[in-house]
């Protein structure tokens, strides 16, 4: 059994703080939100009172923070001084590659090791213990990583140097987001041009417009296997954490002189479908904004 301190237990971090306490580890849990501390409670771990408390004796230290700026205070203003020198530090927040960089070499330059890794599979992935983990630093910090992230995932893929991890996390959700912009077109225009919609996924699923967002994530309710376009687009991953990813894959490729056209335009459409209210709907609802049916 390890003891790991948990930082940060929102619609994901809950999830996976709860998967490491079922597996028998002693998960000292901490969270600004009190409600967030009870869930984490009842799952099985222990409540503390900061994020240097988290740390404090632990083996290994996970974070699931909001962004850049909260995970370069959080471990620079609190972890760093507060954690053991042989612990693991695990920072599984999606945030930009710069800023993953920057506090991997801040952890080194004290001794510390760290690992960058962002995670794909949503919150249902997350309750699941069945994330894909997208991981950044060394080939021996990321053999000691592996064990612990793989008791909430399952797929644990060595990207590289550390800020790898969030460099591949944003480029593959930059292909989702242009993805379902595509898909979401394709299934309006098909409804415009009269086809029935059911008929078009079993010609289109079959053939060479085939993709994930169409034939795991189908954007229209009744049409493939379950997804939030049959309960109104609630739950699955939200088009608001769609357009952060996105902001992320865009930041980047301006910081290396990448061209990303698609991936622009497709940050332009969740930044309108955020702004007319639709940020909490997942990311597939984006086909209400192009067949023009959001907020009718």
């Amino acid at each position: 059994m390890a003891t790991i301190g948990f930082i940060g237990l929102g619609n994901m971090g809950g999830g996976m703080a709860a998967n490491l306490s079922k597996k028998g580890h002693d998960v000292r849990a901490y969270d600004l939100s009190r409600d967030a501390l009870d869930k984490a409670v009842a799952a099985g771990c222990v409540a503390v009172g900061s994020a240097a408390e988290a740390a404090a004796g632990a083996e290994f230290v996970v974070s699931m923070l909001p962004a850049g700026q909260h995970v370069r205070s959080v471990y620079e203003g609190e972890i760093f001084s507060a954690v053991p020198a042989t612990a693991l530090l695990i920072d599984c927040s999606t945030i930009d590659v710069a800023t993953a960089r920057a506090v991997g070499a801040a952890a080194a330059a004290k001794g510390l090791a760290m690992v960058d890794a962002p995670v794909s599979g949503g919150i249902g992935g997350a309750i699941a213990g069945t994330l894909t983990f997208m991981v950044g630093g060394s080939a021996e910090h990321f053999a000691r990583a592996e064990p612990v992230l793989t008791l909430m995932g399952k797929a644990v893929i060595h990207a590289g140097t550390i800020g790898s991890g969030q460099a591949a996390k944003i480029v593959n959700n930059m292909i989702l987001g242009a993805n379902m912009v595509a898909t979401c077109e394709a299934f309006a225009l098909a409804q415009k041009l009269g086809l029935d919609l059911q008929t078009f996924y079993d010609i289109s699923s079959k053939a060479s417009g085939q993709s994930w967002s169409m034939t795991s994530y189908c954007p229209v309710a009744g049409v493939g296997p379950v997804s939030p376009a049959d309960s109104n687009f609630e739950g699955g991953f939200a088009s608001a954490l769609m357009l952060k990813d996105l902001k992320l894959a865009v930041e980047a490729a301006q910081g290396v002189g990448a061209s990303v056209p698609m991936g622009g335009h497709a940050e332009s459409l969740y930044q309108a479908f955020t702004n007319l209210g639709g940020g909490g709907k997942d990311f597939s609802a984006i086909i209400k904004l192009l067949d023009g049916s959001f907020n009718k």
